[in-house]
């Protein structure tokens, strides 16, 4: 059989199997900003959020930090995966307040929730998942429905 297991899947109008909340806190870790190559999705006002926040024109910050993927724009990276806002030696994100929904959202993605098996491998990735806070379904709907990876 290939693909996700369809009976582990959230049936319309039924409770998620998280409906008691799931815990994560971020341990500053950096994972989520590094490793293999990928794509950190921006729309236009994340873009001039961004250039605001490094003080750079719209135009400029696109030519320095934004890479066009077919009608998509994604965060330039490093040839490592590094995203280019990463902070290496701390491990911290340099435009943290301006980052794009992608990166606020995390992660409480639809990939990371769509079974208890998508989230306890989000768990063995991401050292502040399943630890610290407990974040109720409502919010956790309401981050996964922000933006669909």
């Amino acid at each position: 059989m290939s693909g996700p297991d369809k009976s582990k899947r959230r049936q319309p109008n039924a409770e998620p199997w998280y409906k008691d909340g799931l815990r994560f806190t971020c341990s500053g870790c950096g994972d989520c900003c590094s490793g293999a190559p990928g794509y950190v999705w921006v729309n236009k006002q994340e873009i001039a959020d961004m250039a605001a926040a490094t003080e750079l024109d719209v135009d400029e910050f696109e030519s320095q930090y934004v890479r066009r993927v077919g009608i998509r724009k994604s965060l330039k990276e490093f040839p490592n995966g590094d995203c280019v806002f990463l902070d290496t030696k701390d491990r911290g994100c340099t435009l943290y307040e301006a980052r794009p929904r992608q990166c606020k959202t995390w992660p409480f993605w639809d990939s990371n929730l769509r079974t208890e098996d998508d989230w306890k491998r989000t768990c063995e990735e991401c050292p502040g998942s399943g630890k610290g806070k407990l974040h109720q379904l409502e919010t956790i709907d309401a981050q996964r429905q922000t933006l669909r990876i």
